[in-house]
């Protein structure tokens, strides 16, 4: 009787140190996650890459790309004072795409997957300091407001510069006056991209004297940047021009696997200091049908599943034939406006029905090819 006293005293007391040390680890996995908010054993390149599938179509090399420059980035600087690690080289990123492939989804995608503080800014308004326009430290303040001034927080974001092409060189030959928003600011981006301590103003606008400033060190900022790049597929054109691979001499046009190299963007009017801060160079596609489609009907909120959820709201039933659905892929193709111009065509469409939606109260509504070839007469489709 004894002997089996001992023993279940001796199992309750193994039971209490096991939940003890589970407990310990809950403890220890909280606090791991209130410093490191990137939880990069979960977050793996491909879970990343599955998780913009559904939001996204198509750009697989895009998509694994990202996936992999983001996690990578995390890892380093979630383990580099564990490590000791002291030189790290970021993984920024340059996406090459038409407009509404999808550049600025998969950065938004992003910060909703993964819940870490992205800024989505444009390059169009800055200037060189002491010029009209804004400040290239602005960036940094739109990630700071982001966080609610936590700057420990802002030190480990992402900023992505949207329309970058639009800060080249406006001419490759030698000017006497300043071009202030190209080559200027691609200079003022410099140490910002490779890293400093950045001094930014905490109202914005331009920097004076007695105006206070808050301290930022953007060394473990990933910046991406994205443009169209428009008469890039020229400069690709004359360099493999001479050579059969990556260039179809029939069709006349440059394969959809051929790299953007870092001679056809410097020759495009980037500095090459500027762009050897970027690391990766990736090239988004033009949609076709099929993958305009899959947008139309197939992604997470898709476009026609929102607008049966809006007109049901008013007790409106709506449904779209297939070969209308094709027909507005068509439509969106030809006005060279990608996924983005999808949400146009439709509301063209539906413009009408939505307006007068008192007449169609507790009504269904069948959209066909026929309906929608009445509102595009002017097309030839």
């Amino acid at each position: 009787m004894k002997n089996k006293i001992i023993n279940n005293n001796n199992k309750k007391k193994k039971k209490n140190k096991i939940s003890k040390e589970k407990k310990k680890n809950k403890i220890n996995n909280k606090n791991i996650n209130k410093n490191n908010y990137f939880n990069f054993e979960k977050y793996k390149p491909k879970y990343i890459k599955k998780k913009l599938d559904k939001y996204i179509i198509g750009q697989n090399n895009t998509k694994k790309k990202i996936s992999l420059a983001i996690y990578n980035h995390f890892k380093i600087i979630n383990t580099k004072k564990k490590n000791k690690i002291t030189n790290y080289y970021k993984s920024n990123i340059i996406m090459i795409g038409p407009t509404g492939c999808g550049k600025t989804l998969i950065i938004k995608t992003i910060s909703k997957i993964l819940n870490i503080p992205i800024v989505i800014t444009d390059a169009t308004t800055l200037t060189q300091a002491g010029y009209v326009g804004d400040d290239v430290e602005n960036i940094l303040l739109r990630l700071i407001q982001k966080c609610k001034y936590n700057i420990k927080k802002a030190e480990k974001g992402i900023i992505y510069i949207d329309e970058i092409d639009k800060i080249s060189k406006k001419n490759n030959n030698i000017s006497i006056t300043r071009d202030v928003s190209g080559e200027g600011v691609q200079q003022s981006l410099l140490k910002i991209i490779e890293g400093t301590i950045s001094s930014v103003p905490i109202t914005g606008g331009r920097k004076h004297p007695l105006q206070e400033n808050i301290l930022i060190n953007t060394s473990n900022i990933l910046f991406i940047c994205g443009g169209t790049f428009n008469n890039i597929n020229k400069i690709i054109k004359k360099r493999i021009n001479n050579n059969k691979i990556g260039f179809d001499k029939k069709n006349n046009k440059i394969k959809k696997n051929i790299n953007i190299k870092y001679k056809d963007l410097i020759k495009f009017g980037f500095i090459p200091e500027f762009i050897s801060r970027f690391s990766i160079i990736t090239k988004l596609n033009k949609l076709n049908k099929k993958e305009l489609i899959k947008i139309l009907t197939k992604t997470k909120n898709s476009i026609i599943e929102y607008y049966k959820f809006l007109l049901k709201l008013e007790n409106i039933n709506l449904k779209f034939t297939k070969r209308a659905i094709n027909l507005i892929a068509k439509i969106s193709i030809k006005k060279k406006i990608g996924a983005r111009g999808l949400k146009n065509v439709i509301e063209k469409i539906l413009f009408k029905i939505m307006y007068d939606n008192n007449k169609y109260i507790n009504k269904n509504i069948l959209i066909n090819k026929n309906f929608i070839k009445k509102k595009y007469k002017k097309l030839n489709i």
